[in-house]
Parts: structure tokens; sequence; C-alpha cells
């Protein structure tokens, strides 16, 4: 096995190359191209990143705007620095391509900061957000073929876990892509990268593989949120910005795959008298790549304008999570102008990287950690349209799988038949009161309390309402409608009736025996009805009765 790098760029030069027009070659011709074009990308990008540091009124927001026009004038340099130094081009390739993953993850940022003004709010957000769209292709056919619902590639039922999942999808590419970064210089010292060679002995071929996987999954992340959330943030105009982002890094990373795999791999393209192996290699996509620079540094005018941002600018509003809870979206004020001196504070906030690293950090304490107790998360509870309120009520083991019932205990059915007016059986009718209530429920203790209702109260009589207020100087039990054990009624002795019921002795007494009157009671009566219904005498004694047996 051949362990040395046979052709490096280390040991080859430009320099006897035939004229591609005029005097000049081709590398002088592109060193002259790039030139042009990365001045462009630098007037246009510095001129956006001044003017929103000048009006730094949302620094949240416009801290990530800033690191990503950053991104132009970062990989127009490293494309011309490749093509001027082109043997050590792979030191500048590799630290512009680890720039890449803080301009997704600053992406990323600013529309969670376009959802909510910080973390906590972005979290409350997604935890009600509804609902959560599917997974885009190909990771919804991977759902319909592996599980579906109860597969690992099921859409999440909470917003937040989904949330969580594209924050770990795109933030652990900063992890990857520095490290990636590291490994090629390191690898490259010891001159064990060779990236003229795509063998797997060298270290180039899995550098670009690990990378290639840890991009993919954080651009589908980024597109899986822009589709989730481009309705809600379209004042934004979320599509050109994810336009601008995609094909930035489609463009950067691809062309310069496809170009290695056409030169070194599968010889698609081979070095002529104009064009030599380095020219191909490394300055053909190095020019390609400063060119692209310039308009799309000219595009960010428009993707990433600062006229929002200026004092008296047209109001903005964070969107609701869910239109059907009604809540008014907040709006999104503007604040003093922060950018200090010549907008120099705004730009050293923006190359602040920390807030990036403790998002890297959360990311992976939830995957590690919080993942395993996402289910206590409120948005996983039982939400409150999924209750089920329909009479009867089912069995606690229907709806809580696991949970004891008591339903084949007769004396537990009884119990709840006999105390909530249940039927005895299903098939019974429900009784009235009872529909969807229980009866004789204890009342609210604000409330007066209320006597129960008589059962022989006449329907076809008036009905009287019990008022709980300061005794009045009526007698209890004393009914005009002569119904035994209505409301309100009160109940008189007289011994001219309980003599004549009773057929004693009338000794002492004045008048004469006579039969019963409508509306008085007997003893017995009197008895009775102070059983069933307490004895309603406010001040708790007999009655005081007068000559002839009459209240006095």
């Amino acid at each position: 096995m051949n362990l040395t790098c046979n052709s490096t760029l280390e040991d080859m030069r430009i320099g006897s190359e035939e004229k591609i027009a005029g005097p000049l070659t081709f590398h002088q011709l592109a060193l002259i191209i790039a030139g042009a074009a990365t001045v462009v990308a630098y007037i246009a990008s510095f001129y956006l990143m001044w003017r929103h540091a000048l009006n730094y009124t949302k620094p949240r927001e416009q801290r990530h705007i800033i690191r990503i026009l950053f991104m132009v004038p970062i990989y127009a340099t490293s494309a011309f620095l490749c093509i001027w130094y082109y043997w050590h081009a792979v030191y500048f390739q590799v630290l512009s391509d680890c720039y890449e993953a803080f301009a997704i993850a600053s992406f990323f940022a600013l529309m969670c900061h376009y959802v909510a003004p910080d973390l906590h709010e972005q979290k409350e957000f997604f935890r009600n957000m509804r609902p959560v769209k599917p997974w885009v292709w190909p990771v919804n056919w991977f759902a319909r073929c592996c599980g579906r619902e109860k597969g690992p590639w099921r859409t999440p039922h909470s917003g937040l876990t989904w949330f969580n999942i594209v924050w770990i999808g795109i933030y652990h590419y900063c992890f990857i892509r520095v490290a990636m970064t590291i490994t090629a210089v390191t690898t490259q010292y010891f001159e064990r990268y060779c990236e003229s060679s795509n063998s797997p002995i060298f270290a180039h071929i899995w550098v670009i593989a690990i990378e290639c996987i840890a991009v993919t999954i954080a651009m589908y992340c980024l597109i899986q949120f822009y589709v989730q959330l481009r309705e809600p943030l379209a004042e934004h105009n979320p599509f050109l910005k994810v336009l601008a982002i995609k094909l930035v890094i489609f463009l950067s990373f691809w062309q310069t795959i496809a170009i290695s795999l056409g030169t070194s791999t599968l010889h698609i393209v081979n070095p002529t008298a104009v064009l030599a192996y380095p020219d191909l290699k490394v300055g053909v996509p190095s020019l390609m790549l400063c060119v692209e620079m310039a308009l799309f540094a000219i595009l960010h005018l428009w993707a990433f304008p600062y006229a929002p941002y200026v004092e008296n600018a047209k109001t903005s509003f964070y969107p609701v999570p869910d239109l059907s809870m009604g809540i008014p979206p907040r709006e999104n004020e503007h604040g003093p102008k922060m950018g200090g001196f010549m907008g120099l504070k705004a730009f050293g906030d923006a190359l602040n990287l920390w807030d990036v690293i403790k998002a890297f950090g959360r990311g992976m304490r939830w995957l590690f950690v919080g993942v395993k107790h996402r289910h206590s998360d409120p948005s996983y509870q039982t939400k409150t349209d999924e209750v089920d309120t329909s009479y009867p009520m089912k069995p606690y083991s229907a709806t809580h799988p696991g949970g004891k019932s008591t339903d084949h205990l007769p004396i537990a059915t009884e119990f709840r038949r006999s105390t909530f007016g249940l039927p005895a059986t299903m098939s019974d009718p429900i009784p009235e009161e009872s529909a969807g209530l229980i009866p004789n429920a204890q009342p609210n203790p604000a409330s007066p309390p209320k006597r129960q209702p008589s059962p022989y109260v006449d329907p076809r009589q008036p009905q009287y309402q019990y008022d709980p207020g300061p005794p009045t100087a009526y007698t209890p039990y004393d009914d005009v409608r002569g119904d035994l054990g209505a409301a309100n009624a009160r109940y008189e002795y007289d011994p001219r009736v309980a003599h004549n019921a009773q057929g004693g002795s009338t000794a002492g007494w004045s008048e004469p025996q006579v039969g019963a009157r409508p509306g008085q009671r007997s003893s017995t009566q009197v008895r009775v009805g102070n059983a069933l219904w307490g004895d309603r005498n406010p001040q708790g004694g007999a009655a005081r009765y007068g000559q002839g047996g009459r209240e006095a």
C-alpha cells in the first residue's frame, strides 16, 4: 500500500502555460477577475453591514444579520488567496468553510428571534405551536416504511421537541466543522491530508465525508424550519433569506467536491497546455466562487435590508403559535441605537460568538440529558380539547392504562348509583336531573346554603324560595297550602284538632271540639314534620299559644 501522496499542490508550480488572453495566462487572468469581484463583494457587503451597525435598534436580530453578511467577504477573500497562493490553498479553504457553520447557525438564530425575543419565549412559542408539520422529503418517506408514528422518523407530537431536534441538527454543525478544520490543518502539516487524493489512507476523503453528512443535516433542518414558519414569518421575506444562504453553501461546497472528483478520481478533466493541474484543482473553483460572492453581496441588499431597523420604520409583529388561541400578535418594538461610534460597538457585538457556544452546549445537554425527560414537559400533557366529558363517565382504567378499576365491586357500583344518581345498569335511562351533572353536589362555599327541595311539593301550587336571612315573626311549619313537608311549611298544634283526632278528653278547654280545619296539623304531624325537616322554630322553643290554642 502506497502511503505517499504522489501528486500534491506543494510540489507543483504554474509558469510554463500558454497565454490565454494577450500576455496573460489563465492564472494571471483569474487573479484579475477574482480581485475585481472581491472588491465588489467588499463594497456591497460592508456598506450593508455599516448601515445595520448605524441603525442598531434590534441587537438580537441585527447581530446575526451582520454575521451572515460577513460570510461574503470571508469567502471572497479566501477564494482570492487560494488562487494567489494555490500551493497553500487547503489552509484558506478550510478556514472559510469553518465560518460557513457559524453563518448557518446565525441564520437559524435570526429566524428564532423573528419568532420571539429570547430563548425562554421561543420555547413557549414552540411549546404551544400547532400544528407541527411533517418532515419534508426524504424523511417523510423513511417514516412511512419504518414504523410511521412509532418509528424513529416520526414527527414529534410536541412542538418543543421538534424545535430541539432542529436546534441540535443545526448547531452540531458548528462543532463538526471546527473539528474537521483542526483535523485538516493538523494532517496537512504532517503531510497526511493530501487534498489531491481521495484515497482512504489520507484524511482528505474522511474529512469531506463527515462534513458532507453534517452540512446535509444542518441544511435539511434549516429547510424544515423554514417550511414550518414561512407563513408566520412572511413579513420578513424568509424565502429570499433562505435562498441567499442555501445557494452560497451549496455552490461553495458541492462545486468544489464535483471538481475534486472530476480531476482526481474520475479524471473527466485533465490538465492541458493552457490549464495546469493547480488551475483545474484550485483556480477554476476559486474564480467561480469570487464571482458568485459578488453577486450574492448584491442579493443581500434585498435579502437583509437595513430599512426595517431605522427609526420610525414600519412596525413588525411576533407571530402567534396557534391562531385558534385568539391571542393578538405582539409588537416587535424598536429600541434606541446601540451601535456606538460609527457602529463599532455593533461589529464587536456581532463578532462575539459566545452565544453560539452556549447554544451548542444547550443542545448537547438536551440531547444527552433533557431528551430523557421530554415527556414531562407541559406540551406532552393532555390537552383540554382531548378530555372526554361525555356522559356516562368512562371507567378510570379506560382512560388511564394500567390504572385500577372498581367496576367489578358491587358495593362500589351501588355507592356510585345511589350517591350520584346514576342508572342501575347502562341500559337504564339516565335521570333528567343527572344529565351531565352530579346531583346533590356540594354547593359553592361562597354561595348561601340551599335547603334540599321537598319531594312533596305540589307543582300546581306557587313555589316560594327559601330565604336564609334573619328569621321573621312567623311560626315554623305554617303552610297555607296544606302540604306536608313543603318548603317553608309551618306546622301548628291545635288542641281541638288533636283531641278530635285522638278521641281524648278536653278537660280545661273552653272551646268545643270540631273537625280538623284545612291548613292545621295534629301533634303527630308536627312531630313527623320536625323529624323529617328539622325544628324550624327560629327561637328553638315550643310554640306559644294564647287563648283558644292560637299563637299569641
